[in-house]
């Protein structure tokens, strides 16, 4: 497991467009044409629900499949200047749904500022939280602080054995986690009934599919319960993309094109038409405009002709802008499909499945 950023061991990989490179250039079907092919290209959006907000690449964690390269040595924080654009725009707008990430959002300097902007404007907020970040001394209350403003929390969990999660997000992660889900459940995070939502994230050790996302659950919701008395609302699966440094593993184990030809003959046109960029607008931590998160680590921006950052927004062209779309795009159309929230279609009924396939 790296324990440095791609940027920070100047990696041939921490430049998007060598990414691209590789994707673009191994001989693979082209997502284009498989859009084409059940009608669906062009792809779409259909309006925007959800503005994800990226306040940067500063993590506490550097973790083995992150998309967005980010750690302790990664300084590209959003400004005070594009906070406050992001909070014009959503004065101006309608948009429902406040996703931030990052990184770790919550080491932002202005991340409590901006949860109160949000909040006082009536829109629902997320979290993307990784949980150790917690337990950082910046954070030791931050907690209170969510559940204060009814901050819906999703976190990063990617199984419920202790070495499975320590291998791909560092030792002592999961230690720490169970802390942390521990201080939020004592809050009322997760329980029963609770208006304070507590999701956790699964996503695959290696270059494998999610498991049924509904069987899943029940193994974690049983496992978190029996072994440490933990309880959540919801279980996202998500499929590892093949960029940044999930990418730098699949090369090193020389599976990447093993990887590419399982997402691409998983290719589900009814996941295709739900994908997230259809109905989310990405904003990159320096104010720039792209259809998704991993579009803004590949720095694929919006379609020419459109505002291409937070300070020229219109809704009018964004509502239904054409799509962006590259190779990594079969990472969330493959199988039952993968959002930010989770799989895109209903699963079949199935045995729970263990999260260390």
């Amino acid at each position: 497991m790296a324990r440095f950023t791609l940027h920070r061991q100047g990696h041939p990989l921490a430049d998007p467009a060598y990414q691209c490179q590789i994707l673009g250039h191994a001989g693979h079907k082209p997502f284009a044409e498989a859009l084409a092919e059940s009608g669906l290209h062009p792809l779409r959006a259909q309006g925007i629900r959800i503005l994800q907000i990226n306040l940067g690449k500063l993590c506490n964690q550097t973790c083995r499949h992150c998309h967005v390269d980010a750690g302790p040595d990664r300084r590209e924080i959003m400004s005070w200047e594009t906070l406050q654009l992001c909070r014009d725009v959503l004065a101006r707008s309608d948009i429902a749904i406040v996703d931030i990430t990052g990184g770790a959002p919550e080491l932002h300097p202005h991340f409590r500022w901006f949860v109160r902007e949000i909040r006082q404007l009536g829109r629902h907020v997320i979290d993307r939280c990784n949980l150790t970040v917690l337990l950082t001394p910046p954070c030791r209350q931050l907690p209170e602080f969510l559940a204060e403003h009814q901050v819906e929390i999703i976190a990063s969990l990617p199984c419920y054995l202790p070495e499975n999660v320590d291998a791909q997000r560092g030792e002592g992660v999961f230690e720490q986690s169970i802390t942390a889900l521990r201080q939020l459940n004592a809050l009322g995070y997760g329980q029963p009934g609770s208006q304070l939502r507590l999701n956790l994230v699964y996503n695959p050790a290696g270059p494998s599919l999610p498991p049924p996302q509904d069987s899943l659950e029940v193994a974690y919701r049983r496992e978190l319960r029996q072994r440490y008395g933990i309880v959540f609302h919801n279980l996202y699966t998500l499929t590892n993309m093949p960029i940044s440094r999930f990418l730098d593993d699949l090369l090193h184990q020389g599976r990447f094109d093993e990887y590419m030809q399982k997402l691409i003959a998983a290719y589900n046109p009814a996941a295709a038409q739900q994908v997230m960029c259809r109905t989310t607008l990405s904003v990159g931590w320096d104010g720039r405009l792209y259809d998704c998160d991993f579009n803004q680590m590949l720095q694929m921006g919006l379609a020419p002709g459109l505002p291409q950052h937070i300070r020229d927004f219109d809704p009018e062209p964004l509502q239904h802008r054409p799509i962006t779309i590259g190779q990594h795009c079969y990472g969330c159309t493959a199988g039952r499909g993968s959002s930010c929230q989770g799989a895109l279609l209903t699963s079949d009924e199935r045995p729970a499945i263990a999260c260390d396939v």
